[in-house]
């Protein structure tokens, strides 16, 4: 497997009615768009009219943000992505599921049932969830400590590929006239003893049109790059600048060289919020809109949460207060936390600015301009090693997902960088991935 110098990958992040906290408060927008099917299931024929690799669904088993602050409600993204299934053919479906709040038989075979669905395109977001709020909505008083959600995790994702695996390919006969709907012996049970495990298996769902679900992962923290190194296809990421992206880009890629796996079979692929108007002037006038709009007080106590802080500490018009606490005190989300702070040290800006900074993208890079210039900076990015292409968070939605798919999209395409039509089913077929070999060893009994 090598990388396709021209194979960029593109994938729609869709969230309710646009990244920008503010989207919501735009004329055009409808605030209740966040639990409308009919609103996604658009925003889908939309992206796979682009020929986009994917959708993908954010989601988190706790109420996250001030919904006095934005829409905050979420319908259950494999849910989602089932009626998604319905008015698509051939863009990949992405959810997220936590492996700390889930158990793996469930979620093993929710996703096969939506690959099965689907025909061969889902995609599994493993997170490992942060947060003490969500914690206790399952009973326990703090979040499990950093290491131990990932230990966890990777557990986790042991059990739920023996799970996959526990049907052979070829395990279904349907043999009417002999009376045998499967073979029996090729759908065995995976009798799992581990630490915070104990499955017997098999699954009661055969052996899915992908094998598994395409494997991706969101999280930068030293832990989270190890594990992606080992498990992950594909990368959601949030980096600032093209260095910083470079130096993650390089990173993953040894490590996952340095865990046995080939460093093509992951892409990784940073978030990016376009704003695009016809003209610069156009597009920054939008971003100055949806930065009016922007409630600081809201978005301040957010960011006070983050940082563990009182929000009295947070002044808006001063710069970060000195006495933050550092990446080993933060049991949530560490690299964002580093890369807020990192953002804010950089260039000098107060609380105020930060705020604004952060509204449209929540740390991800966030751009204004024309269809060229955004074009231009995923080429870049692209052609320096910083990424295989990007996780597009439009600012409003549906307008700014039509604007890229309209306007960017067959600027990529004109230069040779982006497929003109899909060349495949599936959504490995779309990241140029292999269906994993069942590892299960099936031994008749």
């Amino acid at each position: 497997m090598t990388r396709n110098p021209n194979r960029l990958h593109l994938n729609a992040f869709l969230m309710s009615v646009g990244h920008h906290e503010a989207s919501w408060r735009l004329p055009e927008s409808d605030p209740y768009a966040g639990w409308s099917v009919k609103h996604y299931q658009e925003l889908a024929r939309i992206a796979e009219r682009g020929r986009l690799d994917s959708l993908f669904l954010a989601d988190s088993p706790v109420q996250q943000g001030d919904p006095g602050r934005r829409p905050t409600g979420k319908l259950e993204p494999t849910v989602l992505l089932t009626a998604l299934a319905g008015v698509t053919e051939r863009i990949g479906l992405i959810a997220t599921a936590s492996t700390s709040y889930n158990e793996p038989y469930n979620l093993a075979r929710r996703f096969a049932s939506l690959d099965h669905v689907s025909d061969g395109r889902a995609g599994w977001n493993i997170v490992t969830t942060a947060g003490a709020d969500a914690a206790r909505n399952f009973g326990l008083d703090d979040v499990p400590p950093h290491q131990e959600r990932y230990e966890r995790a990777d557990e986790f994702l042991e059990v739920a590929t023996k799970l996959w695996d526990s049907w052979a390919d070829d395990a279904v006969v349907a043999d009417k006239h002999g009376g045998v709907h499967s073979d029996a012996a090729k759908v065995r049970a995976i009798n799992h003893r581990g630490r915070f495990f104990r499955v017997d298996g098999p699954l009661n769902v055969p052996r899915s049109p992908q094998g598994w679900p395409l494997l991706v992962q969101a999280g930068s923290s030293e832990d989270g790059k190890d594990f992606a190194a080992k498990w992950a296809e594909a990368v959601f990421t949030a980096q600032q600048t093209l260095d910083e992206a470079r130096a993650f880009y390089r990173d993953l890629k040894q490590r996952t060289a340095a865990a046995g796996r080939d460093p093509d079979g992951i892409k990784i692929l940073p978030g990016i919020v376009p704003v695009i108007g016809a003209t610069e002037a156009e597009a920054r006038e939008l971003d100055a809109e949806l930065e009016r709009l922007i409630s600081p007080e809201y978005a301040r106590r957010q960011l006070a949460e983050r940082f563990n802080l009182d929000p009295a500490d947070l002044k808006l018009d001063e710069p970060l207060p000195d006495n933050l606490p550092t990446e080993d005190e933060i049991e949530g989300a560490k690299s964002r936390f580093t890369l807020i702070v990192d953002l804010a040290r950089r260039e000098n800006l107060t609380v105020r600015q930060l705020i604004g900074r952060l509204g449209g993208g929540r740390g991800h890079r966030t751009f204004a301009g024309t269809p060229v210039q955004v074009a231009d900076t995923i080429e870049e990015w692209f052609d320096s090693g910083a990424a295989d292409g990007f996780n597009i968070m439009p600012a409003v939605l549906p307008s700014g997902l039509a604007a890229f798919v309209d306007h960017v999209v067959p600027i990529l395409q004109e230069r040779g960088r982006f497929r003109t039509e899909y060349e495949g089913t599936t959504l490995r077929d779309h990241y140029g991935l292999p269906r994993p070999a069942n590892s299960l060893e099936l031994i008749p009994r």
